[in-house]
C-alpha cells in the first residue's frame, strides 16, 4: 500500500495496487466560519483493499466521521471536498467520485458504496414500516422491488432478524440492535462493493454490540464486501478490523495491520487510547485517561497536532509536523518519537485485554 500523508500524489510514482478498490489522496475538508475557516479533515491518503475490512479510530471529533462522509461526497454544506478520492469497481475504470454530478452519485451510492449512518431511530421515517423502506430504496434506484424485497428478507435472516415481522414493523415498534441491524440490512439490499459505517454499534449494550460485529464477519464472507468501519471503540473494531488507521485532529497519525496496531502501537496517542480501555477483569486497575483535550480545528497547534497532550514533545514536535514514515510490516506512524513512544509508554492491557507491556516496553514479555 502506498499511504501518503501531507503531500500532493505524483501520478508518475504514485501506483495504486490491483487490490485497491478505494483510492484517497490528501482528502481534506473545510468549513468558513465567523472566526476563521475550520478544516474538520486535513490531507488524508490512504487506500483501502477490496475484501478487508478497514477500523477508523480515534476520540470523538478526531474526524473519522467526517472522512466517511467524504469517502461518499457526502458532507453537508456549506462543507467543501478537496483532495482525490477514487472509486475502483471491480470491472470498469476508476471512477473519481468528487467530479461526479448530482445524478452519478445517486447512481454510485447504495449500488456500489453505501453508508450505514449511526443512530438507527433518527434514519428511518417513523410514519413508514421497515418494508416501505426496503421497498422505496428498491424504486429510487430502479431495482426490481420483488427480487430485492426477497434479498431484504435474506440479509434480515442472515441478521437473525424474523423478516416477516420486522418488515411489517414501524421502528418504535423495534428495540435499539433490531433497529441498528435492519439498517444495515437495509445498506447491502442492493449488493454494494464497500460498505462505510459509522458509529454502527454506538448506544448499543456490549453484548449487542459484539454480536453485530460476529454478524458483520459472516456477511463480510458471504457477500464479498469491502467495509470501512468508524468508531471510537477500539478494542471493538479490533476483533472485526484487518487493519486499524487511527485519527487525531482530523488527520491520520498511525495505520497498520489490527493484531500489529494493537499488540505494537506506535504512535504516544494511539497508546494513550489502549490505556484508557477499562479492564473488566481487573476492577483495580486505575484507567488512564488522555491528559488534555483535543484541539480546535480553527487553532491547532503548531508542529505536532498532539504535542500538547504527549509526553515525549520536544522542540522539534512544537515546529515541525511529522509525516507518515515506517514503523514496522505495512505500519506506519506520524511522529517523531515513535520508538521511545513504545519504550517509554507502556501498554496495561493486551488485546485481550489482560494486563500486559508490549515486547518493546519496559517488563514486557514477548507476544
Amino acid at each position: 500500500m502506498a499511504t501518503e500523508h501531507r503531500s500532493a500524489a505524483n501520478a508518475a510514482d504514485d501506483r495504486v495496487d490491483e487490490d485497491v478498490i478505494l483510492e484517497v489522496r490528501n482528502a481534506s475538508v473545510s468549513f468558513s466560519m465567523d472566526r476563521g475557516d475550520s478544516r474538520v479533515l486535513r490531507d488524508v491518503s490512504l487506500d483501502v483493499r477490496a475484501g478487508e475490512v478497514l477500523g477508523v479510530v480515534g476520540e470523538s471529533g478526531s474526524g473519522k466521521s467526517m472522512l466517511a462522509s467524504a469517502l461518499l461526497d457526502a458532507v453537508v454544506s456549506p462543507g467543501q471536498v478537496s483532495g482525490e478520492i477514487r472509486y475502483h469497481p471491480p470491472d470498469g475504470s476508476p471512477v473519481d467520485i468528487l467530479s461526479l454530478s448530482r445524478e452519478e452519485l445517486t447512481r454510485l451510492r447504495w449500488n456500489e458504496i453505501s453508508f450505514v449512518i449511526q443512530g438507527a431511530q433518527s434514519a428511518f421515517n417513523p410514519t413508514m414500516t421497515i418494508g416501505d423502506h426496503f421497498e422505496e430504496t428498491l424504486r429510487a434506484h430502479d431495482a426490481d422491488v420483488r427480487a430485492g424485497m426477497e434479498h431484504a428478507r435474506e440479509l434480515l435472516a442472515d441478521l437473525y432478524l424474523p423478516a416477516g415481522q420486522v418488515l411489517r414493523s414501524h421502528p418504535h415498534e423495534l428495540s435499539g440492535g433490531m433497529k441498528q441491524r435492519a439498517l444495515i440490512a437495509l445498506g447491502l439490499v442492493l449488493d454494494p462493493n464497500v460498505v462505510v459505517m459509522d458509529e454502527p454499534t454506538a448506544a448499543l449494550d456490549l453484548l449487542m454490540q459484539r454480536s453485530i460485529i460476529s454478524m458483520l464477519e459472516d456477511l463480510q464472507e458471504k457477500y464479498d464486501l469491502t467495509f470501512v468501519f468508524v468508531t471510537h471503540d477500539l478494542p471493538l473494531v479490533a476483533d472485526l478490523a484487518d487493519r486499524l488507521a487511527v485519527m487525531y485532529a482530523f488527520d491520520l497519525v498511525e495505520i497498520g495491520p489490527a493484531d500489529e496496531v494493537i499488540d505494537h502501537a506506535a504512535h504516544p496517542y494511539t497508546r494513550a487510547l489502549l490505556n484508557a480501555v477499562p479492564n473488566i477483569s481487573d476492577r483495580t486497575m486505575d484507567l488512564e485517561g488522555i491528559a488534555g483535550s483535543s484541539p480546535d480545528p480553527v487553532g491547532l497547534p503548531e508542529g505536532c497536532s498532539f504535542n500538547p497532550r504527549c509526553p515525549l514533545a520536544d522542540g522539534l514536535c512544537e515546529t515541525e509536523d511529522p509525516n507518515l514514515s515506517d514503523a514496522g510490516s505495512e505500519h506506519e506512524v506520524a511522529c517523531f518519537h515513535w520508538e521511545d513512544a513504545r519504550r517509554e509508554i507502556p501498554l496495561t492491557l493486551d488485546e485481550s485485554g489482560d494486563p500486559a507491556g508490549d515486547a518493546d516496553s519496559p517488563g514486557g514479555e514477548p507476544r
